[in-house]
């Protein structure tokens, strides 16, 4: 019951920020959008978003597991 309990609490924690991040997520790249001009520019700072991302996911992922 207990291990039923933990797997609810953690699938509710899980779409809860899930949902809140991805909101938060569209509301900055909108932001980000209006300010960047030019195809090159936009490339960059995806290009740097992107190694971010591929750097810090891991990092939050296991401080998540604690």
């Amino acid at each position: 019951m207990a291990a039923f309990l933990a797997e609810f609490l953690f699938d509710l924690a899980r779409s809860l920020v899930g949902s809140w991040l991805r909101q938060a997520a569209l509301a900055i790249c909108a932001w980000l959008d209006t300010k960047i001009h030019g195809r090159a520019a936009r490339f960059v700072v995806g290009g740097l978003l992107g190694i971010a991302a591929y750097f810090l996911i891991p990092v939050i992922a296991g401080l998540l597991g604690l």
